[in-house]
């Protein structure tokens, strides 16, 4: 598929007031210690050398522009790049626009940073340059925005090998942030620039189609469509959504947005977690499929905007290991380590492991029965259904299986009848009713409750990819509409995103079947609806073996 064949729409002018612009100004300067950049936040612990608006022509001859931050040093440095269209500075996104900061306090960061980036006042202060490119038809950069396309890998890919031309460079260069700014590390890193030299990604989603657009093969719109409403810049943007419209299956256009990773070989620094409501199931597959022989993974239990700033020092050792060379002990980090969430006690953090999921977990079913709504180790014998209001209703199982750890992406197997609308849209979420019958269930963030693990699942998209497929994690292939015929009975299988969570004896599994989302509202984040009418019906039991295949820690119990 040809730029021909992209849909593009308007960006908005740079002097929009939501665009926070502070105008095209070409210069350098240096920034003393001690100023303040934002409302109460942290003073610049050194001098900053402010290099704005530096020119990059790309290989197609399109010019772009960067922000360089460095400290004062004639010593070479390694630089982290920071890739995103939010704005090198200003934007739109902003942590006021959160309650509580998300966490992360004015004080913690000096406002010369990106949204969801690195902060040149932490990086410059231990010897690093961090470079703010306005990618492609951003504000004043040349051409037309991109959306996480193979054109932005090569672009990315460009840059990198500008800032190794650098005076002040070392010729080693990394990427961090969360995000769009994970994402794109994804796509560049992949293009295999000779002067990357390392990579940490923090919560970066996969594949557009599956992990943002459709997840399950339910459009959801909303996220995207606030996104592109604040892109800014000369020219236009490319309207996934309106390609969504217009390409409802996975083809060749969104073949183009899922990110090779096996081709990325630099050492990689992976954070994910279990409740960003876009970001879990992509980050882990992208971890998975990394051909990185150095690779490592830490499974936080926070949020990724606040946990990003609380481990700059963990990520620093990183860096100072793979671009300084320092022999700091960082090889001895284990390659895993892993949250396991706790809802009602305390969650376990940072336990180290070798892989995820653990190898030494179980793959083991737990049966559901609608004729008592429980979940059981055995399969019931005797058929039965359960049935709900499809737009508002739901169906619940619980069951106490003693002491549980689960560990790992999980698989539902469901049994499935619409009473006449062609669309089932399911919407699942996966919890914990502790020992007094309370609904416990992790945080997305301070004070913003998360239903659980999630998957999501239009019956009409019920088809497998058999290549991408295993027993804990079906893969839909998206490419195939079976709409349902009145009465049919068919079964589906939802992938559930990994979760490690626990249970303790007298605490039961909680399973919650609806046709409309189970995400909490949060600002800016829509909750999603389906395509639903009428009542779904869910078979158990006999002919209708229904379960959820789950990685079992064997020492935590069965």
């Amino acid at each position: 598929m040809t730029d021909t064949d992209v849909i593009w729409s308007a960006a908005n002018p740079p002097e929009s007031p939501t665009a926070k612009w502070r105008g095209f100004k070409p210069g350098s300067e240096v920034l003393p210690q001690g100023s303040v950049h934002s409302p109460g936040g942290l003073p610049l612990p050194c001098d900053i050398v402010f290099e704005r608006d530096v020119e990059v022509t790309l290989r197609d001859g399109k010019r772009i522009f960067v922000d360089v931050f460095r400290p004062v040093t004639g010593d070479p440095v390694p630089a982290l790049m920071a890739w995103s269209p939010y704005g090198k500075q200003g934007g739109y996104w902003h942590l006021d626009g959160y309650p509580g900061r998300a966490g992360v306090p004015a004080s913690a960061i000096s406002g010369l940073n990106k949204w969801e980036g690195p902060d040149p006042a932490y990086w410059c202060a231990h010897g690093y340059a961090i470079v703010h490119p306005d990618p492609r038809g951003a504000f004043e950069s040349e051409g037309d925005i991109q959306t996480f396309s193979p054109q932005e890998g090569r672009d990315g890919a460009d840059v990198i090998e500008w800032i190794a031309e650098q005076p002040w460079s070392n010729q080693k260069v990394g990427m961090a942030g969360n995000s769009w700014l994970a994402i794109s590390q994804w796509i560049i890193a992949a293009e295999q620039p000779p002067h990357l030299s390392a990579i940490a990604p923090w919560e970066g989603l996969l594949d557009i189609y599956r992990d943002l657009v459709a997840p399950g093969g339910i459009p959801f719109t909303d996220f995207m469509a606030l996104i592109l409403s604040h892109h800014y810049g000369r020219n236009r943007y490319e309207d996934t959504l309106a390609m969504l419209e217009a390409h409802p299956q996975l083809d060749e256009y969104w073949a183009t947005k899922v990110f090779d990773t096996s081709r990325i070989t630099v050492p990689a620094y992976v954070v994910a977690s279990y409740t960003n409501l876009i970001h879990v199931d992509g980050t882990f597959r992208a971890w998975e499929r990394l051909g990185s022989a150095e690779k490592w993974l830490r499974i936080h239990n926070t949020m990724e905007w606040p946990d990003f700033y609380e481990h700059q020092d963990d990520l620093r050792r990183f860096y100072d290991h793979v671009l300084k060379g320092e022999a700091n002990g960082w090889d001895e980090t284990p390659r895993v380590r892993m949250a396991i969430l706790d809802p009602g006690h305390d969650d376990v953090v940072d336990q180290p492991e070798t892989e995820f999921p653990p190898s030494r977990t179980v793959t083991t079913k737990l049966y559901l029965d609608a004729a008592s709504g429980t979940i059981t180790s055995g399969s019931p014998r005797q058929e039965s259904h359960i049935s709900y209001d499809a737009p508002t209703g739901s169906a619940v199982f619980t069951g106490d299986l003693g002491d549980l750890t689960v560990a790992g992406p999980m698989r539902l197997r469901l049994w499935v009848e619409s009473d006449g609308h062609p669309e089932v849209d399911l919407f699942v979420a996966i919890s914990k009713i502790d020992a007094e019958g309370e609904h416990r269930v992790p945080e997305w963030a301070t004070g913003l409750p998360s239903p659980g693990a999630r998957g999501w699942m239009r019956t009409s998209h019920r088809a497998l990819d058999p290549e991408l497929s295993t027993d804990l994690r079906p893969v839909q292939s998206h490419q195939v509409r079976q709409p349902l015929a009145p009465g049919e009975v068919v079964p589906v299988d939802i992938a559930i995103w990994p979760m490690a969570m626990r249970w303790h004896a007298g605490e039961k599994v909680r399973i919650e079947v609806t046709g409309h989302d189970l995400a909490v509202a949060v600002p800016d984040l829509p909750n999603r609806s389906g395509d639903n009418a009428g009542h779904h019906t869910l078979r158990t039991g006999g002919r209708y073996e229904s379960y959820l295949l789950a990685p079992v820690l064997p020492e935590c119990g069965q």
